[in-house]
């Protein structure tokens, strides 16, 4: 297992470049999903759960937030869109889904 480092929720932190990065990748407009996935294998080598895994780390980020404060909104309410979502589904049939 890689020693990656992990975005931390202290106040005082400041973004590294990779994190930089990946929300300049994430404020770009993408059509296809599957896109997307390929696109983040090439530009940081990582698989797209990792990528996805830091990227929650980020949106949960104050450091993200004073950054782009617009686009870690947008993200956290599809975040919590996608949670609301799944929880609807999960009532529909009667058990949790996870």
């Amino acid at each position: 297992m890689s020693a990656e480092r992990v975005p931390s929720h202290r106040d005082d932190a400041v973004l590294d470049e990779r994190e930089l990065q990946i929300l300049a990748f994430e404020a770009r407009a993408w059509q296809h999903p599957g896109a997307k996935a390929d696109a983040i294998r090439q530009e940081f080598g990582l698989s797209a759960a990792r990528y996805y895994r830091i990227l929650g780390e980020l949106i949960d980020s104050p450091a993200a937030l004073r950054h782009d404060p617009m686009l870690i909104k947008r993200l956290q309410r599809m975040r919590e869109a996608r949670v609301a979502a799944r929880s609807r589904r999960s009532l529909s049939i009667g058990r949790p889904l996870d």
